[in-house]
């Protein structure tokens, strides 16, 4: 799945299950502020997986620290589509979120600043705006952006930062779900890899050969390849959905009844119905 769509799943999968509004399941629900915020942080969780590509856009994203990052995660975890993209790899990066949610100074002005989340965040931050294309040729600007970001909520809503392992956490799963609907799969319980039999291999014409890979990777290809119309069919509502959820916060943030306008928008649509 192409980067951008990989952030904008992220961030859908985190209105999805922490906002209260009626489209939102509401599951692990969070204030206005973290839903808009852990979107973005969630887009760039997404994105994690691929921090395996040392050449890839987001290695790019905030140099030179990003591309050191990227360097030595492709090191351990095998090159790209290896550890990174499988359920151990998920759950490390989910236990290093949580490590790093223990990293903070207490101050007298703000209280305790959650500084090990900020860092976490800068970097998240700066995967979704290179993927989603808003800091694609500007370094100052990607630091600029993501620092500025960060720091807002790590000084001034630092309780927002107690979701950020499950932040990371979902962000990963949806990663692996979105290369899992693509041909080249993933190795989903790396290490661990069960190359597909020969006979499997040698009959190609079989579905097995594309869900069951040779070298050990398992897909379920109903997007097709990285980038295909397919893809673009089922990720553009998701990606609209991701923008109407954010927005809809922001309004409630500022004093906006929107669900009071909802209401009366469905109203008046059932009203059309019934004449």
């Amino acid at each position: 799945m192409m980067g951008g769509h990989h952030a904008a799943s992220g961030a859908a999968a985190w209105v999805a299950v922490t906002a209260t509004t009626p489209i939102a399941f509401g599951w692990y629900p969070v204030s206005d502020v973290g839903i808009i915020t852990g979107a973005l942080v969630c887009a760039g969780a997404a994105l994690l997986p691929d921090a395996d590509h040392h050449s890839g856009t987001i290695a790019h994203s905030l140099p030179p620290v990003s591309e050191g990052v990227t360097r030595a995660i492709a090191a351990v975890s095998g090159g790209h589509r290896g550890g990174t993209h499988s359920l151990l790899g998920v759950a490390v990066f989910t236990a290093f979120a949580w490590a790093a949610g223990r990293v903070y100074v207490h101050t007298h002005t703000f209280g305790d600043v959650l500084i090990g989340p900020g860092i976490v965040a800068v970097l998240l931050i700066s995967f979704a705006l290179r993927a989603l294309r808003l800091t694609k040729t500007s370094t100052a600007w990607s630091w600029l952006a993501s620092l500025v970001l960060a720091a807002l909520v790590a000084v001034f809503a630092p309780e927002e930062w107690y979701w950020m392992p499950f932040c990371v956490g979902l962000g990963g799963l949806v990663h692996l779900l979105g290369d899992l609907l693509t041909t080249n799969g993933i190795p989903l319980l790396w290490p661990i890899r069960f190359r597909s039999p020969r006979w499997v291999r040698k009959h190609r014409a079989l579905p097995f050969d594309d869900v069951w890979r040779a070298g050990g990777n398992v897909s379920v290809p109903l997007l097709g390849d990285a980038g295909s119309w397919r893809e673009w069919l089922v990720m553009t509502p998701v990606s609209i959905y991701a923008v109407v959820g954010v927005a809809w916060a922001a309004l409630d943030l500022v004093g906006v009844n929107v669900l009071g306008a909802w209401d009366a928008a469905a109203s008046f649509a059932g009203s059309l119905l019934g004449a």
